[in-house]
């Protein structure tokens, strides 16, 4: 059995165009792995109520169900279905963690909808746990303050319904395989642009 290739620098400094070369190779198999592992750390949220009707995967599974059927595009069914994933990692911060993970993905607008929901979503909530309802008021005037109060008004703040319509991970994994798949704000966009021609060139041949 082969040796794995590696670089064999031992700092930065001394690394060559060879050394990224290799690791730049290995980083563009990596992140073609990206979409199973979102979805295999959102499947973390099955089973975790935190006191609410219904787990946090049921919610996801929920909020993105009520986009879809509501006609939105495939983009933002996916910020639908993952606004929720850094409960695990975040848990007084999740909106950013969702947020940093679609970052490369997903449009400018969209991005903001999730890094802000949390504090849209508190309209309904947060005088009950001794904070200002009201929070999101500070935003009133920024251009996508609308569409995150939507977001929250019809998809997110609804979807604890135990009988409430759930769709299958099965019906959203196509859509975030596509939305993955095209990384169009990141500091790697030619990287990933040069791997993706050079695929299509290979399948043309």
């Amino acid at each position: 059995m082969s040796m794995i290739e590696r670089a064999h620098f031992k700092s930065m400094q001394d690394s060559t165009q060879e050394d990224w070369k290799l690791i730049s190779g290995e980083f563009m198999q990596f992140a073609k792995g990206l979409p199973e592992r979102v979805l295999g750390h959102l499947k973390v949220l099955e089973g975790d109520y935190g006191g609410f009707p219904v787990d946090r995967y049921t919610h996801s599974l929920q909020t993105a169900t009520r986009a879809l059927r509501d006609g939105r595009d495939e983009e933002y069914v996916v910020c639908a279905l993952l606004h929720d994933i850094g409960d695990t990692l975040g848990s007084f911060n999740h909106p950013d963690i969702a947020a940093a993970i679609l970052k490369p993905f997903v449009s400018e607008q969209n991005l903001w909808m999730v890094q802000h929901h949390g504090i849209f979503q508190g309209y309904y909530f947060f005088h009950y746990i001794g904070l200002n309802r009201d929070l999101r008021e500070q935003f009133r005037s920024h251009p996508w303050f609308e569409t995150t109060a939507e977001f929250c008004e019809l998809y997110d703040s609804p979807a604890f319904d135990a009988q409430g319509e759930t769709l299958p991970i099965s019906e959203f994994e196509p859509m975030v395989r596509r939305v993955f798949a095209k990384p169009r704000n990141t500091l790697y966009k030619a990287v990933a642009d040069a791997d993706q021609q050079k695929a299509r060139g290979t399948a043309a041949a």
